[in-house]
C-alpha cells in the first residue's frame, strides 16, 4: 500500500474522532460514566488529577492495540488508524487541557478567533454543573455562533 493511502487513513481517522468524541462525551461521559466525568464540571477543582483523566487511558487503549496489531505480520492500515487516534489525543490534550482549561500555562495570549470560539463553546458546556442539559460536546468544532462571537 502507498504512503498516500496511509496518510489518508490517518487523516480520516483524525477527522472521524471528532464525531466519536462528541458521541462519547454526550452519551458516555454525561451518561453511565458520569461518576468519572463529574469532577471535571465542578468549579475550582483542587488537585493535579481529576477522575475525568481516566478517559485519557480509556481512549489510549484502542490506539495502543491498533499500533500492536498494525505491525503484524507487516505494517498495515490498523497502525495508521491508531496513529490518527493518537494525533487526535494530542490535539485534545493541547486544546482541552492546555488552551481551554489552562492546566498548563503554555498559551496565555491567544488571539485566534477559531481558538477563542472553541474556548467560548467549552465555557458554555461547563455552565451546566450536572450531566443534563449539556451543549457543545465536541472539541474541534462548536456551533458557528461561538466563532462569530470570538471575531467581535
Amino acid at each position: 500500500m502507498s504512503y498516500l493511502f496511509f496518510a489518508a487513513v490517518t487523516l480520516a481517522t483524525f477527522l472521524v474522532m471528532e464525531g466519536v468524541t462528541w458521541c462519547t462525551h454526550k452519551f458516555v461521559m454525561h451518561g453511565f460514566l458520569w461518576y468519572l466525568h463529574e469532577d471535571h464540571h465542578q468549579p475550582k477543582y483542587q488537585g493535579i488529577f481529576e477522575k475525568n483523566d481516566a478517559f485519557f487511558v480509556i481512549f489510549a487503549l484502542p490506539s495502543i492495540l491498533l499500533f500492536y496489531f498494525g505491525l503484524e505480520p507487516v505494517l498495515n492500515f490498523k497502525f495508521f488508524i491508531g496513529l490518527g487516534i493518537l494525533f487526535y489525543g494530542i490535539a485534545y490534550f493541547l486544546i482541552h487541557d492546555v488552551l481551554i482549561h489552562q492546566r498548563f500555562k503554555w498559551f496565555n495570549n491567544i488571539k485566534s478567533p477559531y481558538l477563542l470560539g472553541l474556548r467560548k463553546g467549552h465555557k458554555v458546556h461547563h455552565k451546566h454543573l450536572g450531566k443534563e442539559d449539556g451543549e457543545c460536546f465536541g472539541m474541534l468544532y462548536v456551533p458557528i455562533r461561538y466563532f462569530r462571537e470570538a471575531k467581535r
